[in-house]
């Protein structure tokens, strides 16, 4: 089987979903006449494929998970929304009257989050834009189960350390994850078990997404537990002060700079 080209498959399945929602822009059709709904398709590397709709990008307010609301309440200051995606939490910030720049490495992406109204966005990665950023951050926002831009235990301090040369004194992080361990599907405990035995933390994925003709390359995505999280940080700029875990195996950590 040939091989996708690689693309951006989130922009062009976020501005599907945009259209889908709204009627604007070309949508992608069931036999030329319906809309077709449109489906993130994950593939890690154990072969396992999971499709999941790609609308959740573009919830207003009143469809997010409760945990959501709880850590838009601990943002301060000037806010950088990291993997913004659509916009759907930085609009929100911005709504609220607060600074919020959304950065994100799929332009496709940030198009419709500026069509959807954000002012300040960015395209690029963290690290880039730690080089060459003027401007300092008190909170930096990881819904959306983002913590997983961490990757991994050898990554995380680089992405830290990044993170601590884009603030103010005193900036936290709050991130979302999901606690991978909260399963007993043999599927998903045995690639944890096979990461353990790669020297890897039993949560670290080996994804690509894929969209219609085209897919990312691939890459890793971190979930790891709060005890890991915990681990992961103890030798950073950066302390673990505060867990919200009431809506258990998803969690909200907030993290201060030291």
């Amino acid at each position: 089987m040939q091989e996708p080209p690689i693309g951006d498959v989130f922009g062009e399945m976020v501005r599907d979903a945009y259209a889908v929602r709204t009627g604007i822009g070309p949508r992608p059709l069931v036999g030329g006449r319906l809309p077709r709904p449109v489906i993130e398709i994950i593939e890690r590397d154990d072969g396992l494929i999971n499709g999941a709709p790609a609308d959740h990008y573009l919830g207003e307010p009143d469809e997010w998970p409760a945990h959501d609301h709880r850590a838009l309440r601990l943002c301060r200051g000037q806010v950088l929304d990291i993997g913004v995606g659509a916009g759907r939490t930085a609009l929100e910030i911005q709504r609220r009257g607060q600074a919020v720049t959304g950065l994100d490495t799929s332009a496709g992406a940030i198009e419709i989050a500026r069509r959807r109204g954000l002012r300040d966005t960015v395209v690029a990665t963290v690290d880039a834009f730690a080089a060459r950023a003027e401007t300092r951050y008190d909170t930096f926002l990881l819904l959306g189960n983002n913590l997983g831009l961490i990757e991994s235990r050898e990554r995380t301090p680089v992405f830290l350390d990044a993170l601590a040369r884009l603030a103010n004194p005193g900036a936290r992080i709050i991130a979302q994850s999901t606690d991978p361990y909260n399963t007993k599907d043999p599927v998903h405990v045995s690639y944890h078990q096979r990461n353990r035995e790669r020297d890897r933390l039993g949560g670290q994925l080996r994804l690509r997404l894929r969209y219609r003709l085209v897919a990312t390359d691939w890459f890793d995505y971190l979930n790891c537990s709060i005890a890991e999280l915990e681990s992961l940080v103890a030798d950073t700029r950066w302390r673990l002060k505060e867990v919200d875990d009431e809506d258990h195996p998803y969690f909200v950590a907030l993290l201060e700079l030291t």
